[in-house]
């Protein structure tokens, strides 16, 4: 590899391990999108079958769900600055926006832990119907991932503040980003395919 090749390669793609581990990322994210595809098949198959549950349409609220949409949106943003950031090998400032998508994955997270509450307290929970069953499931999984997500990012943080941005550190950065952004992607599926269409059906 020439010099100049060297030079425009991406930090998290200089090493051989690197590229091996970044390719094993994204066959770990088809498997997820296997697991995902499962999860919405099982919620079209159980749809509307509330039981005396009430209806996904009494309970879904536009603007909550709107407003956990655009704080998810924003934080894929911002992951993806605090990429580019990396590359031009700015710590303190990827570090920065890192905190910052961070916070909002907190928040995206504690709309959805009230989200969740409001259901239950209004008799939609896991052993309401088979419906709720598979909203719960396919949603929670998503949340679960989310917070998986928020701890790893703390944890990178960690490691980034002690050693700054390496070959290592900056594949780190690199993997989570696309974690972040397959979040993102999930959501938009759910967003549209479970509170958009339980809202008007």
């Amino acid at each position: 590899m020439s010099a100049h090749e060297e030079n425009t390669t991406p930090l998290e793609y200089q090493t051989e391990d690197a590229q091996m581990n970044i390719l094993g990322f994204w066959i770990f994210l088809a498997a997820e999108m296997a697991l995902f595809g499962t999860l919405f098949a099982t919620y079209a198959v159980l749809f509307g079958r509330t039981a005396d549950a009430p209806a996904p349409m009494e309970l879904f609220e536009p603007g909550t769900t709107l407003v956990m949409t655009l704080i998810l949106l924003t934080s894929s943003f911002t992951c993806g600055i605090a990429v580019h950031e990396m590359r031009r090998g700015a710590r303190k400032s990827m570090m920065t926006w890192l905190t910052i998508t961070l916070a909002l994955g907190l928040s995206f997270l504690g709309f959805e832990i009230y989200e969740f509450y409001h259901y239950a307290s209004e008799g939609a929970s896991l052993q309401s119907s088979a419906y709720w069953s598979a909203f719960f499931i396919l949603a929670g999984t998503h949340g679960v991932h989310v917070t998986f997500g928020i701890g790893w990012m703390i944890l990178l943080l960690m490691q980034l503040a002690q050693r700054g941005i390496t070959s290592i550190t900056s594949r780190k950065i690199f993997i989570i980003g696309l974690y972040w952004h397959f979040l993102d992607v999930i959501w938009i599926f759910i967003f549209t395919g479970v509170y958009l269409i339980g809202m008007v059906v």
